[in-house]
């Protein structure tokens, strides 16, 4: 596999152009190039011979779509597909504010937490910080936008992967992605969620990077939590509230706590009663959501009527909630699952995965 060129920030870019004994001004062509998701040979402001020796040194697509997935609703589902033959998912959500991509930061992941289809095969690799920002090109790409004018306009890192567990290349792929050479999206348009690595979360709050702050809790005792989040039984709910509140300090920004509904597990009125007394006074919101059900896992979402419930009672406690619109469920929104049912089909099912253990320090 060969280097990313997406991986490079400007100053990255303006030394490559002069060690290839190009003018400065290349860079700018460069950084605009990549910016509107073409791939190096359609780099047609660069002259040929330059082109050939950028496509000598660097991956010509990094990630490619290979394949959509449409749902009724609009949602698009993708599987892109990497220059080493690994797969990741995104998924594209419209609302009426604009459109939110949806991106994976790791090609699996090594939390696995019970209700999640990424974490199947354990973690292969890191995404590096172009390889992640490709994912946004491309399909700011497919879908119509340019730099100046994006059809993508919201973030989430959401995708599979923990992005705290790729730290340095989220943060990097996070200066790249709002750079004003670059897409030029606003830290306040993206969210980043974690299951609440709490010494990365104190590290973020310190990059002078505003993005809005999610964290995975879906449960209201460590106890709880550890049964379906084994990262809980590294990081307590009361560090992880500590970390949010520091975050909140340095950043002006709420955080975010999503709550995923799990029938017999966390939904009912108790749970409802003791999540608000937990977050009561906190400059937070809480996102609740209806599980989208992975085959392999054996937990199952809530109906409508209890999810609606739930966020009655929080919401007569005083507590800033929502229930995530349920986008593309019959496309298997859920990032995971379609690469999971691909590698199945492939007989990729027991692809190689990174042996370290959870990081608890």
């Amino acid at each position: 596999m060969k280097a990313v060129l997406q991986d490079k920030d400007m100053a990255e870019l303006t030394a490559l152009v002069r060690e290839l004994g190009e003018p400065a001004y290349r860079a700018g062509q460069l950084a605009r190039a990549i910016a509107r998701g073409a791939r190096i040979a359609a780099f047609t402001e660069l002259s040929l011979p330059l082109r050939e020796k950028l496509l000598a040194r660097f991956e010509d697509e990094p990630v490619r779509i290979r394949e959509v997935l449409a749902a009724a609703d609009g949602t698009e589902k993708y599987l892109f597909s990497l220059a080493d033959g690994d797969l990741v998912e995104g998924v594209l959500m419209r609302y009426k504010y604009g459109n939110t991509q949806c991106v994976s930061t790791q090609v699996g992941c090594r939390m696995n937490c019970a209700f999640c289809a990424s974490g199947l095969n354990g973690l292969v690799r890191d995404l590096s910080a172009g390889e992640i920002l490709a994912q946004v090109l491309a399909v700011n790409a497919r879908a119509g936008g340019t730099p100046q004018k994006r059809a993508v306009t919201n973030l989430v890192l959401m995708g599979s992967g923990e992005p705290l567990d790729n730290y340095a290349n989220v943060v990097k792929f996070l200066r790249l992605v709002t750079a004003e050479q670059g897409l030029n999206i606003s830290p306040r348009n993206i969210s980043l969620s974690t299951c609440g690595i709490v010494p990365k979360m104190y590290a973020l709050a310190e990059e002078g990077l505003p993005v809005n702050l999610t964290v995975s809790l879906h449960a209201v005792t460590d106890e709880e939590r550890a049964r379906t989040m084994p990262v809980a039984k590294a990081y307590a709910i009361a560090d992880i509230l500590k970390a949010c509140e520091y975050y909140f300090e340095k950043t002006g920004r709420r955080y975010i706590f999503e709550y995923a509904l799990i029938e017999g597990e966390n939904a009912d009125r108790a749970h409802a009663e003791r999540l608000a007394a937990l977050l009561k006074g906190r400059p937070c919101h809480v996102n609740l959501i209806r599980l989208n059900e992975v085959k392999e896992r054996s937990l199952c979402g809530t109906g409508e009527k209890a999810a609606y419930r739930f966020l009655g009672e929080l919401e007569k406690r005083g507590i800033s909630a929502t229930l995530r619109r349920r986008t593309g469920a019959e496309i298997g929104g859920a990032c995971g699952q379609l690469r999971a049912a691909r590698l199945a089909e492939e007989g990729r099912e027991n692809a190689s995965a990174d042996p370290k253990k959870s990081e608890k320090d």
